[in-house]
């Protein structure tokens, strides 16, 4: 549905930077906002975190975050309007989002069932 071709999908377009910069941007970027801005609130006491939530639990959900299409795919087609990047940019919201989904699992399932509160 991305409309992205495997047929084609070589070395080239996976380390292509506008590629890197959108899968990078969907990882990282989101993760470190997220957790950032929840860190923020909660220390400063602007809100109070979920019941039986902690702060492993909280980056969890945080790298979860990067698991983007419609915005991701929209906010690309805006940076690059003529379509020459389009392939490296849809590449990369899957690559980005992928990545999320599979660290972020990976995360919380190793945790242990019963959370301590923040």
């Amino acid at each position: 549905n991305a409309g992205v071709p495997l047929s084609g999908l070589g070395l080239s377009t996976l380390l292509h930077p506008v590629t890197m910069g959108t899968a990078l941007g969907l990882f990282i970027g989101k993760q470190a906002g997220v957790f950032g801005a929840c860190f923020i609130a909660i220390r400063s006491g602007w809100c109070t975190a979920p019941a039986g939530a902690n702060w492993q639990v909280l980056y969890g959900a945080s790298v979860l975050t990067g698991i983007g299409f419609t915005m991701s795919l929209f906010i690309g087609s805006l940076a690059f309007p003529h379509g020459e990047y389009d392939q490296m940019v849809r590449t990369g919201v899957l690559l980005g989002s992928a990545l999320s989904v599979v660290l972020g699992l990976a995360w919380l399932l190793r945790l242990p069932r019963q959370a301590n509160n923040l």
